[in-house]
């Protein structure tokens, strides 16, 4: 029998947080403005940056919506704008605090159907282990990391550390693309989201792989990209042929071409067409992709789920595993 349904991609955002400025220092962050019961804007400075309802702090919103979707069980990570990577280690140290302890709040109302994940000040390793560590105790399953932390990618000596501190105590990692670069080509039908966001995750699995990190870091490792891997599933094979045909400049500190670490992440399925999620399966395999929605956001995929369920490729037990078993393993419940 099919386990429970796993959503492994959603975010929050708390109805409310103290004033950062007095709480960590600092200028220009993020405030929630509460426009009425049911609706509020996340701003940064004075400018609108994303509307949100009750969906993204409501437990019982959130639980009727899962119900309605069919989903059992849903993994809640932080919204990527408040990573605060670009400021100082112990301003962005205190504010993970913060929404780390706000996101406990929040799944703690869920029956245990709310799974929290934590935030971490990447720009410091020593910080970002003492946070996850502090958090794991505190509750938390798991953490999610941005691909990048400003010019530093996941190759970054200080990011593997961390990833080494993951693995060994058995922490999940889902990585979700952020900070996107911006320009007139860019900021215009929201491009940033539409062609940005898949090229920073394709670039970070890459990272990943050239910078010679799957060779480094034991694969106890547990990682996750979002939004299908981005681009790379697409593009697997022009890396590996030009990991072939351009070995001096390509290959970086890999041990073998791209094809061969396939199996050492997993990706969601917010591709939204089966002839996308067709792609992942025949590409990296049914073992790899979890269920994904970025509930709440708009761009996320409502009814959670309708892509594995249209996609009639898949046999039972690859519809299974995507739905349940692989997240399952992902989060160590299995």
């Amino acid at each position: 029998m099919a386990g429970p349904v796993v959503d492994l991609h959603s975010h929050l955002v708390p109805k409310g947080w103290p004033d950062l400025s007095a709480a960590c220092g600092g200028s220009g962050w993020p405030w929630l403005r509460v426009d009425s019961e049911r609706a509020a804007m996340i701003m940064v400075g004075e400018t609108e940056f994303r509307p949100v309802g009750p969906q993204a702090w409501d437990a019982p919103t959130r639980l009727s919506d899962m119900d309605t979707d069919g989903v059992d069980v849903q993994v809640v990570s932080p919204t990527p704008v408040f990573f605060s990577y670009e400021r100082p280690a112990d301003q962005a140290a205190k504010v993970a605090r913060i929404f780390n302890d706000l996101t406990l709040e929040l799944t703690s109302a869920g029956g245990g159907r709310l799974v929290p994940f934590c935030q971490v000040p990447l720009q410091d390793p020593d910080a970002a282990c003492a946070e996850v560590d502090r958090c794991l105790a505190a509750g938390h399953a798991g953490v999610e990391i941005g691909n990048h932390v400003g010019d530093r990618d996941l190759d970054d000596e200080g990011i593997v550390t961390f990833l080494q501190h993951c693995a060994s105590v058995g922490a999940p990692v889902f990585v979700h693309p952020w900070d996107m670069p911006g320009g007139p080509r860019l900021d215009r039908w929201m491009a940033r989201w539409l062609t940005g966001m898949p090229a920073e995750t394709h670039l970070s699995v890459l990272a990943l792989i050239l910078g010679g990190v799957f060779d480094r870091v034991p694969d106890t490792l547990k990682l996750c990209f979002a939004h299908g891997g981005g681009s790379f599933p697409f593009w697997l094979g022009r890396a590996d042929n030009a990991w072939h045909r351009r070995g001096d400049p390509v290959r970086g500190n890999s041990e073998h071409p791209p094809s061969h670490y396939v199996n050492r992440f997993l990706v969601d399925t917010v591709v939204f067409e089966p002839a996308a999620l067709r792609l992942l399966v025949d590409t990296l395999g049914a073992s790899q992709v979890v269920l994904g929605s970025d509930y709440p956001y708009p761009l996320g995929e409502r009814p959670v789920g309708d892509v594995v369920r249209r996609s009639d490729f898949l046999t039972p037990d690859q519809r299974d595993a995507i739905l349940s078993g692989n997240a399952l393993r992902f989060l160590g419940r299995s």
